[in-house]
């Protein structure tokens, strides 16, 4: 198994996968309606639905910073906002958020070995960093996710 492959592995485990550490981030989601989703159970933190967003919207910045096109964040790129609480309009986040997922997966597949220590063109870190940065980053909001869901009871 390459690197590439098992960073693939890593990243499959914490979106949908089977993860030593408990649930994965879209078993999470399963199930969840959209009232649900756009609770604030806990003061001061994140909806699901916005971290949903959150989470897409860097899947996006990753996928692009791979391919070394440069990227603004913003705080609405950063932490798109909730507009519509619809049960459409979450099945629709929740949609999204697989089809970055996907695309970013398929970038890191085409990806060779030697690739993964370069930094791309405007960044800081290094193809390799990156990677383990987003599976790093999934896991730390699956985990603000399930705590959200044992605070809506």
């Amino acid at each position: 198994m390459t690197e590439v492959q098992r960073i693939l592995d890593q990243m499959d485990r914490a979106f949908s996968g089977d993860a030593w550490h408990g649930p994965s981030l879209m078993l999470l989601l399963d199930g969840l309606v959209a009232e649900n989703a756009s609770k604030h159970p806990i003061g001061g933190a994140h909806s699901i639905w916005e971290l949903v967003h959150h989470l897409g919207a860097w899947h996006k910045i990753v996928h692009q910073r791979l391919r070394g096109e440069p990227v603004e964040v913003t705080s609405e790129t950063d932490w798109p906002p909730v507009w519509d609480a619809s049960e459409v309009a979450w099945k629709r986040a929740v949609e999204s958020l697989a089809e970055s997922y996907s695309r970013l997966r398929k970038s890191v597949e085409g990806l060779q070995v030697d690739q993964l220590e370069e930094k791309p063109a405007g960044n800081k870190y290094s193809r390799y960093l990156t990677l383990h940065g987003i599976v790093q980053h999934d896991l730390y909001h699956a985990g603000q996710i399930a705590l959200l869901k044992k605070a809506l009871g």
